[in-house]
């Protein structure tokens, strides 16, 4: 059982019914289950979705009718592999991620679950890399630094279309997204982030606020609007 990130008195009656409805829902094939062991015997901190989380995207992603994604922030693949194998035969997935060992780990796990010739793996900075990309993406989930979530925003609606839907992970970090006086440069980042969204004509948004075996973290999805 993981350590979560943002605990309360509840953390393990929350981990409890996630464990209840992974099992049930989400059962973690053997590349998922390799991948988390990998992670962690190279190292990596736990900041991975859960399995539920995991199988919300790939849900996402059907339900959508996604073919191409992309990914900001990698860590050790776990998410990649989720969506990957939820993608179409003809769908693929980009993949960013700045930390040299964490992106190595990622590799190794998206081979060994046979996805490597779906997943195009970028090492290095997502500003840099970002420019680079050919759009449009009909999925991009944004799950790296909460500092430069703003520029990230910025640059996920670049890459969009009409129906592209835009996930941020980890907005709500424990209730201190309501923190206007916060010092936490995640939390500033964040809250520039939401506002964006809410202020952008362009796009239609929610959040949903989750509890389980992470704590109590939450997204926010947005859609590209059709015009």
């Amino acid at each position: 059982m993981r350590t979560p990130d943002y605990p309360s008195q509840d953390s393990d009656k929350w981990a409890q019914v996630d464990a209840w409805f992974s099992e049930r829902l989400a059962p973690e094939e053997a590349g998922l289950q390799s991948a988390l062991a990998n992670n962690a015997g190279q190292g990596l901190p736990a900041h991975d979705v859960s399995a539920l989380q995991g199988k919300m995207l790939a849900i996402f992603i059907q339900m959508s009718r996604a073919v191409r994604v992309l990914e900001i922030g990698t860590l050790g693949g776990y998410s990649t592999i989720w969506m990957a194998k939820a993608l179409p035969p003809h769908g693929s997935i980009t993949t960013i991620e700045f930390n040299a060992h964490h992106a190595e780990v990622a590799s190794q796990n998206i081979e060994k679950a046979g996805l490597a010739e779906r997943v195009t793996l970028h090492r290095g900075a997502a500003l840099d890399i970002l420019p680079t990309l050919d759009a449009p993406f009909d999925l991009i989930f944004i799950d790296a630094d909460k500092v430069n979530n703003p520029l990230y925003l910025e640059w996920a609606i670049r890459l969009s279309k009409p129906g592209t839907v835009i996930i941020g992970d980890n907005t709500v970090r424990g209730g201190h997204i309501i923190d206007a006086d916060s010092n936490d440069p995640n939390v500033t980042g964040l809250r520039k982030f939401v506002d964006m969204i809410s202020e952008d004509e362009r796009l239609e948004a929610t959040a949903v606020q989750t509890v389980g075996e992470k704590g109590w973290d939450g997204f926010v999805i947005a859609i590209i609007k059709n015009h």
